[in-house]
């Protein structure tokens, strides 16, 4: 069995070597020049790029196809270096914006496509208006007030021609008018006219405001009693009182009603009646 001092002086000795071994290998190391296509680790490509700095203008190169001449690209795919490959992604990427952009157009133009204007909403005549200014694209408050006005024209026009048929002699009247109760006593309660009169009291009838004023511009006559025989004017309170003043209304009813109406005095003895 060997001495503990021979024991002690392998052990020293093999430590020397392998001291001397590692130290050697390490400078050899540190002397060779390090090829980045042998190197496959991150590591080494990362040292090798540090190498290379100076040789590129100063730009890390750890791979890649090569440097681009674009300076504004930047390095897309995480490699360490802005070469072919980072311009090729940049110009996919652009390409994948315009056609984002196109897309989202086409579902903004489904949605809501682009149509001309509605012939009404154009100014000018016929069917090209094109450098004109245009108006109000919509309708506008006055536009909705005039077609409500237009329906309720029509309306009460219709109204009025229903009226004038009910009988040849119509009194509009209003209930609380003192000139058409006038009108309305002389009428109905001194003369008998047949067919009886129709009368409208317009303060009660629900287009009252309408047929007054549609009367007004047919007629002339803007005020009540306004006395209307076959679809004309007689007047009001004061005509229909001169005239009986004269004795003259049965001929003036003659005259327009013809032989659709009769009319006579509603009184006995000398009772005087004409057949109108």
């Amino acid at each position: 069995m060997p001495s503990p001092r021979r024991v002690r002086f392998l052990m020293v000795t093999v430590l020397a070597v392998v001291v001397t071994i590692l130290f050697y290998t390490s400078k050899a190391r540190h002397t060779t020049s390090r090829d980045p296509r042998t190197l496959n680790s991150f590591f080494g490509k990362t040292v090798n790029g540090l190498d290379q700095r100076h040789k590129n203008d100063g730009q890390i190169v750890i791979g890649g196809k090569g440097l681009t001449k674009d300076d504004s690209l930047k390095d897309h795919d995480g490699d360490g270096s802005v070469d072919e490959d980072d311009e090729q992604l940049a110009q996919q990427m652009a390409e994948r914006l315009r056609a984002a952009e196109q897309q989202a157009k086409d579902l903004a133009n489904a949605k809501s496509p682009l149509k001309p204007d509605a012939p009404s909403e154009v100014v000018g005549v016929g069917s090209s208006a094109g450098g004109q200014k245009k108006g109000k694209s919509r309708i506008s408050k006055q536009d909705t007030e005039d077609e409500r006005d237009d329906d309720e024209n029509s309306e009460a026009e219709v109204t009025l021609n229903q009226i004038l048929k009910r009988s040849p002699v119509v009194i509009f009247s209003k209930t609380y008018c003192p000139y058409s109760k006038k009108a309305k006593g002389v009428l109905l309660e001194k003369y008998i006219i047949e067919p009886t009169p129709y009368v409208v009291e317009l303060d009660e009838h629900p287009l009252g405001t309408e047929l007054q004023a549609l009367l007004a511009e047919k007629t002339g006559r803007k005020t009540v009693p306004n006395i209307i025989i076959n679809g004309k004017s007689v007047g009001g309170s004061d005509d229909i009182a001169e005239l009986d003043l004269r004795k003259t209304l049965i001929d003036k009813f003659k005259s327009m009603g013809g032989k659709k109406i009769s009319m006579k005095e509603r009184f006995t003895g000398n009772a005087k009646d004409k057949a109108v």
